[in-house]
């Protein structure tokens, strides 16, 4: 396991902070999650469980040891300063303000131990007229144009999955990894800064450049895309489908299929702007070529053709799939009180040299917090009095 003897802090919330953390678990770290005495917010969206626990709770914290503590009381302190004399990286997606408050900005954990990495996500950043507000995924959506060009000119709309907050996640987990890198060489930690704006920006930067270059303000076209087609959505006799033709060959291909050869040398479809730019027609004869077939006669055709196309499915058929299956990407693991074995998904890559670590599931309130303590230097009686005061 490539991180084994790595510790990291949690202090994260919701997605941002928690999946950093859980996707260095998956590799092998010691990952402890801090938490209020009862449980954190975040632990509690959606519950899946007797306890409360809830589905997103189950996915990013997966293999994580559970500390519940006050980290702003005295005898919090010392606990979070021993911790941190202990750990290589310290997780928390808090605002700055309350990371300087609670003594976990760089600056005062540097002080405690030099090697330690701090990774942090926030809305915008810790610098310019929005650094101090707060915000979720939508926020980043919104802002970074993706929102206006989903629906219809007259309703905007957002994605449902919180694909900001995982790109922050992904981006801190790489910048964590760009840190420890570079401490084998200094011996020096470093903080480590993402921003859901920053992701979003990153993610719809393409667009950015488009207009910044072409001058073209893209309106919202549905499900079509303006530089592809047909890319778009579908109806069948029994369901819908997507198709996203991309590149003069796969077009020439989907032609063929649809018994429309002469579309190939159209000058209207001589390139994937162009085609985007007419995939309204396009889309019409990909509908008319899907109304006759049923989900499984289309996916079955376009896939002989080798044209990219997929079921749109629902949450419930997602994991059904007999290609999931065969992928090995739904690890299930138990959790006390809930009805099933939860299906959790850790990170979907594979190493040829390195194995992760055995699936582990998330863990209840407080479970870990008295061994953690021992292996700080805590004895039972101390254990006991932080427990009866509330600490933990």
């Amino acid at each position: 396991m490539p991180l084994k003897g790595i510790r990291v802090l949690d202090f994260g919330r919701y997605i941002a902070g928690p999946y950093c953390a859980a996707l260095l678990a998956d590799y092998g770290a010691d990952v402890i999650r801090i938490e209020a005495p009862g449980g954190n917010d975040d632990r509690y969206t959606v519950p899946v469980a007797d306890d409360g626990s809830g589905a997103m709770f189950m996915q990013m914290n997966r293999a994580k040891r559970s500390l519940t503590l006050k980290p702003g009381s005295p005898e919090g302190r010392e606990i979070v300063r021993r911790l941190v004399e202990t750990a290589d990286v310290v997780v928390a997606n808090l605002p700055h303000d309350a990371l300087a408050k609670l003594g976990l900005d760089y600056d005062s954990l540097a002080a405690i131990n030099p090697r330690i990495i701090l990774a942090t996500a926030s809305a915008f950043g810790s610098d310019g007229p929005l650094s101090k507000n707060v915000g979720f995924d939508a926020v980043g959506q919104a802002m970074s144009g993706s929102v206006h060009l989903t629906g219809t000119p007259d309703q905007p709309y957002r994605a449902q999955v919180n694909y900001v907050d995982f790109g922050t996640a992904l981006h801190t987990a790489f910048g964590v990894m760009v840190a420890l890198r570079e401490r084998e060489v200094t011996g020096k930690g470093q903080k480590v800064s993402g921003s859901l704006l920053g992701t979003a920006l990153a993610m719809t930067n393409s667009l950015t450049i488009d207009h910044a270059l072409n001058g073209i303000q893209r309106q919202p076209i549905g499900n079509r895309s303006f530089s592809s087609g047909p890319t778009d959505i579908f109806r069948t006799r029994d369901g819908w489908v997507v198709t996203q033709i991309v590149g003069s060959g796969i077009f020439a291909r989907w032609a063929v299929l649809v018994g429309r050869p002469e579309l190939i040398d159209d000058p209207l479809y001589a390139s994937d702007i162009s085609r985007g730019d007419n995939g309204e027609e396009l889309s019409v004869i990909m509908q008319q070529w899907c109304i006759g077939r049923t989900n499984a006669e289309a996916i079955a055709e376009l896939g002989a053709a080798r044209v990219p196309a997929a079921p749109v499915l629902r949450s419930s058929e997602a994991l059904a799939q007999p290609q999931v299956a065969a992928m090995g990407l739904v690890e299930p693991t138990a959790y006390p009180g809930a009805a099933a074995a939860i299906p959790v998904i850790r990170a979907p890559i594979d190493l040829s040299r390195s194995a992760k670590a055995a699936p582990d599931r998330a863990p209840q309130v407080g479970e870990h917090s008295a061994a953690i303590l021992a292996e700080l230097g805590y004895d039972a009686t101390a254990i006991s009095a932080l427990r009866a005061q509330n600490i933990i």
